[in-house]
């Protein structure tokens, strides 16, 4: 696990998603889907070479959970990355990004949300409790 200054996990692969997210952003808009969005910023991981699986079931949560954890990437095996096409991030968005940490034992999932005007991506942390104002 890369940390620097205990603040942050992964801070060069998550820069680079942020910054392949933003590219996304200024291409495609803010009134795209979220399959739009997904598949603009597949194609720029793979001309990045960062390696990536999308859209692939996670573990259960809980035991009899079933099949429910479904995050839009898991890239570098490292951080969990879900795309938003809506007009706010809810506290359901994030409680579903700290249900696929724990599932997937993973310490940092991003959230971005491309519908609004300026792409804010929202980092979540495994573990952490945070007061979250969505």
């Amino acid at each position: 696990m890369t940390k620097m200054n205990d603040n942050l996990y992964y801070p060069e692969l998550s820069y680079q998603i942020c910054g392949l997210c933003f590219q996304v952003h200024n291409e495609l808009g803010r009134y795209g889907s979220e399959k739009q969005y997904a598949d603009a910023l597949e194609a720029l991981l793979k001309k990045h070479a960062l390696s990536y699986v999308r859209e692939e079931f996670l573990p259960a949560s809980f035991v009899g959970e079933g099949n429910r954890n479904k995050p839009d990437f898991l890239i570098g095996d490292l951080i969990i990355v879900d795309l938003k096409a809506k007009l706010v991030i809810t506290k359901d968005d994030y409680f579903q990004m700290k249900r696929y940490l724990d599932a997937s034992k993973k310490e940092l999932g991003i959230i971005f949300n491309f519908r609004q005007k300026y792409l804010r991506p929202k980092r979540v942390i495994r573990g952490v409790i945070s007061g979250i104002g969505v």
